[in-house]
């Protein structure tokens, strides 16, 4: 395991990308968050100077988007990932219109508030309520969520987002839980996981989304039956040949010894994983040159599976890896930080609460 390697291959990333990257521009945010997460996970986020922490967090809040009372909230959700050369706007109550094409993004807001969770900000400059209501806009009828409100994909992977966004700013008022939870279910599919919608083929990304997420809302054990978990625990398990794969009769690839693991983990069978095969296969897949893991062996390493391979890693608890949340895919550090603030966060409440009974009776 090179480690050493690995902390160089993601602290590149934050500094310069190759030019196949530049089709990932408008997603610069979530590469960054592979970056961030990645040296956590090692243990090395110390590899970035704390003045380059704090331009990080500098750079995510000018991605930040609000909306204004001239405007539906169809400008909120916070996140964008704009080019900071190109302008971001953060637009205020006073302002009369917007600007139309730069609207935000739930994935980038969940990457967004997981990196500055990760860099250990106190999202104090977050406006958590332009993003929950912008959160709440994205939600269809049928109970998923679309990415971005001038038309986009809606399906599993945005369920997720919405819900790693709430659970980090400890508030699911935005989320309709029965309609989220009902398009969920209608995505399962005869052989026991999920796919990306109704009627879609099971797949090994969003079987992990839609475990996560009713992870998240407290709705696993009670929306699954005992017969249905079983099956589920049986699809996940069945991915494993030697790494893992993301549907039947496909390759292994490195990211999915992440979204399936874990799967595995949030249903409490990850012992039934064979470890040795796994890490050999994950191993197999980094460039022992210039660090970071690939897809398959013998191929370029890229952020998202560098980024994967060393969570699939943390799983097992190897090579002194930081342990990963399985629902969040962060750190236990970061989630730790997260809790923090939401005792914080608590207190003022209740504090605010006091406060205003006071002021009432008098």
């Amino acid at each position: 395991f090179e480690r050493k390697k690995h902390i160089r291959f993601f602290t590149r990333i934050l500094q310069i990308l190759p030019s196949r990257y530049a089709i990932l521009d408008t997603s610069r945010l979530t590469v960054a968050f592979f970056a961030l997460s990645g040296l956590g996970v090692l243990d090395a986020l110390d590899a970035i100077p704390d003045k380059d922490k704090q331009e990080i967090i500098e750079w995510i809040y000018t991605l930040q988007v609000v909306g204004n009372k001239a405007k539906s909230s169809a400008f909120n959700c916070v996140f964008n990932c704009r080019d900071i050369i190109y302008f971001s706007f953060c637009y205020t109550e006073s302002m009369e219109t917007t600007n139309n094409y730069d609207c935000s993004h739930i994935a980038m807001t969940y990457t967004g508030l997981a990196s500055l969770l990760i860099l250990g900000d106190d999202l104090r400059r977050v406006n958590k309520h332009a993003c929950l209501e912008g959160i709440k806009a994205l939600q269809l009828p049928d109970g998923s969520f679309k990415s971005s409100y001038d038309g986009s994909e809606n399906d599993m992977r945005f369920i997720y987002c919405a819900c790693c966004v709430c659970t980090m700013l400890d508030d699911f008022s935005a989320i309709n839980q029965a309609t989220a939870t009902n398009f969920i279910m209608k995505s399962l599919c005869h052989d026991g996981a999920f796919g990306q919608g109704p009627g879609h083929e099971s797949h090994g990304g969003s079987t992990y989304c839609a475990c996560a997420s009713l992870q998240l809302m407290g709705r696993l054990t009670t929306t699954l039956s005992p017969k249905q978990l079983k099956r589920l625990e049986y699809w996940c398990i069945s991915r494993q040949r030697n790494g893992f794969n993301g549907r039947p009769h496909k390759d292994d690839d490195t990211c999915y010894s992440f979204w399936v693991g874990a799967s595995l983990k949030i249903l409490g069978i990850f012992d039934l994983v064979d470890f040795k095969e796994n890490e050999n296969f994950v191993l197999s897949t980094q460039d022992i040159i210039v660090g970071g893991f690939a897809k398959w062996p013998q191929i370029n390493p890229d952020a998202l599976h560098s980024y994967m391979g060393v969570c699939g890693l943390a799983l097992m608890s190897l090579h002194s890896l930081q342990p990963v949340d399985p629902t969040l895919n962060i750190s236990e550090r970061a989630r730790l930080h997260m809790q923090t603030l939401h005792e914080q966060w608590a207190v003022a409440r209740k504090h605010k609460e006091a406060v205003s009974r006071v002021r009432t009776k008098s």
